[in-house]
């Protein structure tokens, strides 16, 4: 089990686990259930960015120094991925050439919109939510809207076959589907933060945010039979955002 938490912390960040210990190269093809805990890491170093920053600076400003904490901590791997994805569904109209869109390094004019949209959105919500709700509770939302998400976005390996093969994977890597025993061990890490740290009312933003990531699903489902890497880091993204929208109109009909 250690080696599959390193395996997962590892691979959602750029920290040097593997100066702590070597890291078994299939640990890294049963991640899948603990996405989630990783979201504990990225999510928290988020939130505490903002709650140190917030007492010195203007809150649009510790909006963005948290969400850089995270974009350097992961090396905007998310992020990639949705240009990635913004890309190929955007300038392909046939499986194969969304496929191959989607693996080109080079970034194009869907994916730089996408990602001016995303930044857009995601900043104009923390910093309404933090107006609307305190600092303290943008700071927990921050925490559970990353683990939530990347709980909500693991499911696709559940629910989708691969759309490539190991040998022209991008990191040559295909995930295991999770066993009922692991789905519930994620389903239990995922949740955990919302039932602890936000009011009732809130938990209710879990229901868009899933439906956001079952939606990015559909769209895989429909163009490439399957997800890739790239589907993975864009849902997480937009199950997110749509996480902290729906709280966001939550705490407006407070």
């Amino acid at each position: 089990m250690l080696s599959r938490v390193l395996a997962a912390l590892s691979f959602f960040t750029r920290l040097p686990l593997w100066r702590i210990a070597r890291i078994d190269a299939a640990a890294y093809k049963r991640v899948v259930p603990l996405w989630p805990l990783a979201g504990y890491v990225t999510g928290g170093v988020m939130a505490g960015v903002l709650w140190a920053t917030a007492w010195l600076l203007p809150l649009p400003v510790c909006v963005l120094l948290a969400w850089l904490s995270r974009l350097l901590l992961t090396g905007a791997l998310h992020e990639d991925g949705l240009a990635d994805f913004c890309d190929g569904f955007g300038g392909g109209t046939t499986r194969e050439r969304t496929l191959a869109i989607m693996k080109d390094s080079r970034i194009g004019t869907y994916g730089v919109l996408g990602l001016i949209v995303y930044a857009l959105l995601l900043t104009g919500t923390l910093t309404a939510l933090g107006q609307a709700a305190g600092t303290e509770r943008l700071c927990a939302l921050l925490f559970c809207a990353d683990v939530f998400a990347k709980w909500a976005a693991s499911h696709i390996v559940n629910l989708l076959p691969y759309a490539r093969n190991e040998q022209t994977a991008k990191n040559r890597l295909v995930y295991d589907r999770m066993t009922p025993t692991e789905q519930g061990i994620g389903l239990v890490i995922g949740l955990l933060p919302v039932f602890l740290l936000l009011p009732l009312r809130l938990w209710w933003a879990m229901g868009p945010g899933l439906l956001a990531a079952l939606l990015m699903m559909v769209a895989a489902w429909r163009r490439l039979r399957g997800y890739t890497g790239d589907c993975c880091g864009a849902t997480v993204l937009v199950s997110e955002l749509t996480f902290l929208l729906a709280a966001l109109a939550l705490c407006m009909q407070a």
